[in-house]
């Protein structure tokens, strides 16, 4: 029986992490390059600040991003360790994976219109609600430490870097974004699947979809809970929703689980904790749960009181083809090859962790014997 249930187990983990391994490991090289190409000294420029500017041009930048909740997790943490303040940083986890041009196609399509327009609203009010937040209440992690520099050693920053040649910045951007960030993100981002794993195993989506239709504060307020420790895909459970609400689950319900599930997830939560601070994840993850809850409920109550929704099948394929010219789905191979990557960077982090506490129990063994 059990090990039974363990193989269930690792084969939904595996199954998931298949579903965000390419856009981790391309969020891995893209982090590395910006890294690297967009320097410290001009990211802190443009995002190493308190304005709310710097946190709507993390907003929109995010937003032109057609990538999922997991693949977000190295480019924000890259941002924030390039010279990027808490506020910004966070504005582009939230906006990346709620908005991009395939779900706002398909939620316009699948959804209808008046969804569709709530939901590109809320997705880009909302980050910057939370990145001033963030700002706001951040403390000493609000920008990491010695990227508060200005001026003159700006400069003298901006010079030193610019000496280094293409070669010299392109291999540094790809060790960067793997041997350092990939690998701090992948062990985190490996168990995380595991526990997303046990939490699809004792909620079944029979029970998701019986407990969205209905639509009162209570139901809000569970679904909201319950969809920040999933991994939801604003693009892949679009579909999914405008199924529900065909079978009577209220609009506020839909947005409600389709905010606080794309932006939040175990692997995004744990990330964040352990790489920023438990201020910053804490902030995060009220911030927006509240903030979902509002629009739900205000959907419901006020927005969309009587919603019915209008399904069209022919308009709903065409809806389809349209947002596939933006979505890339990876071949099952490519899917196995990046999920390895993963798990051999998490490997590795987890050997050298083993062999640095087995070299100081070797030491401390020594001293109390000499």
């Amino acid at each position: 029986m059990l090990p039974s249930f363990i193989k269930e187990v690792l084969l939904v983990s595996i199954d998931l992490l298949n579903g965000a391994s390419v856009w981790l490991v391309l969020s891995f090289l893209i982090a590395g390059m910006l890294h690297h190409f967009m320097s410290p000294a001009k990211l802190h420029q443009m995002l190493g600040n308190t304005k709310i500017s710097s946190i709507v041009r993390a907003t929109v930048s995010g937003m032109f991003l057609p990538i999922c909740s997991c693949g977000v997790i190295p480019l924000g943490m890259s941002l924030y360790y390039s010279g990027a303040y808490v506020g910004p940083t966070i504005a582009f986890n939230i906006a990346a994976p709620i908005i991009n041009p395939a779900s706002l196609i398909l939620a316009f399509g699948l959804l209808g219109p008046e969804i569709a327009v709530i939901y590109l609203i809320a997705g880009f009010t909302v980050p910057i609600i939370v990145g001033i937040l963030g700002n706001w209440l951040a403390g000493p992690e609000l920008h990491l430490p010695g990227m508060e520099t200005c001026g003159e050693e700006n400069r003298v920053l901006l010079e030193a870097e610019e000496e280094e040649s293409f070669l010299q910045k392109l291999k540094g951007g790809i060790h960067w974004g793997f041997a350092d960030m990939g690998a701090q993100v992948s062990k985190y981002v490996v168990p995380a699947m595991i526990l997303v794993a046990l939490l699809f195993m004792a909620v079944p989506p029979q029970f998701i979809q019986q407990y969205l239709g209905a639509p009162g504060v209570i139901s809000i307020g569970g679904i909201a809970l319950l969809a920040s420790v999933m991994y939801v895909c604003a693009v892949g459970h679009i579909p999914f929703v405008a199924a529900l609400l065909a079978s009577g689950a209220s609009p506020g319900v839909a947005l409600t689980f389709l905010m606080a599930g794309t932006a939040t997830n175990l692997p995004e939560l744990i990330s964040m904790y352990k790489l920023i601070g438990k201020r910053s994840v804490t902030i995060y993850a009220v911030s927006l749960f509240t903030c979902a809850l509002l629009v739900g409920s205000i959907t419901n109550a006020l927005l969309l009181p009587g919603f019915t929704p209008v399904f069209d099948l022919a308009r709903n394929q065409q809806t389809i083809d349209w947002a596939g010219f933006f979505i890339f789905a990876p071949p099952l191979v490519l899917r196995y090859i990046a999920s390895g990557i993963i798990i051999a960077l998490a490997l590795k982090v987890y050997g050298e962790n083993i062999t640095r506490w087995m070299n100081q129990r070797r030491e401390t063994a020594c001293h109390e014997n000499s």
